[in-house]
């Protein structure tokens, strides 16, 4: 596995034809969670069943969360209260899907910069890039997909929930047909199933044709999801 920048960003570059990221194949660029370190989702690669030559890119996000008590390495791509969340949610009180969280503007830029890297130096060929994530990094990715013009083969969302609802509205007329993976815990106590039930019911109906892989779980990567994945990737990577 290779460690370099991209888009001013750390990465881990893995598969290929050398494991190392070499070779045409397609690219997958994976953002990991909240509060992660920034090889989180690094063990994916040797799981997935991805096609052959498959190159996987994993950028470390930018925002060091050691400062405020985090265990060391621990990352994020902007800052969440996570008890206040929490407790909001234990007292039952309404859940805003339209809120655009403070920071998310630049982390969508910093995604940007790494996309544009990853197309000059690793040349995917057309059609053949997926940007996805976990929690955190799966409202980022699709946060990504929905204001770039950049061609992407699909967007996988493992455990993300429903953000900047008003402004994500506007924008599915213009990503009609883009190929979305969903998952989520059916017992996720942090992003509640519902809402991503949801958000998968509004992504369908505008035209985006989802995946959909419920799990007996919490907030994590089930089994199945991995193979869900690996069956995604497998089709819009043909």
């Amino acid at each position: 596995m290779k460690t370099r920048k991209l888009g001013g960003l750390d990465v881990r570059i893995a598969g290929g034809t050398d494991r190392e990221g070499a070779g045409q194949g397609p690219v997958v660029v994976l953002l990991h969670g909240f509060g992660a370190p920034g090889d989180d989702l690094v063990s994916l690669w040797r799981t997935l069943p991805a096609p052959a030559g498959t190159r996987f890119v994993f950028p470390e996000a930018p925002l060091d969360l050691g400062p405020l008590g985090y265990p060391p390495g621990a990352r994020a791509w902007w800052l969440v209260d996570l008890e206040a969340r929490l407790r909001r949610q234990a007292l039952g009180e309404a859940r805003d899907t339209d809120g655009v969280p403070e920071g998310l503007e630049a982390a969508r830029a910093a995604i940007v910069r790494l996309l544009d890297d990853v197309d000059a130096e690793l040349r995917p060929a057309a059609g053949k890039l997926v940007l996805g994530g976990f929690s955190q990094g799966a409202m980022l990715s699709l946060d990504v997909a929905l204001r770039t013009p950049r061609a992407l083969a699909g967007v996988v969302l493992m455990s993300g929930t429903h953000i900047a609802g008003r402004e994500w509205a506007a924008l599915y007329e213009g990503r009609r047909g883009l190929q979305v993976f969903m998952s989520h815990g059916q017992s996720d106590e942090l992003l509640p199933f519902d809402i991503t039930e949801a958000l998968r019911d509004t992504l369908v109906s505008s035209g985006l044709p989802v995946q959909w892989v419920p799990f007996r779980g919490a907030h994590g990567i089930a089994a199945s999801v991995v193979t869900g994945v690996g069956e995604f990737l497998n089709r819009v990577l043909a």
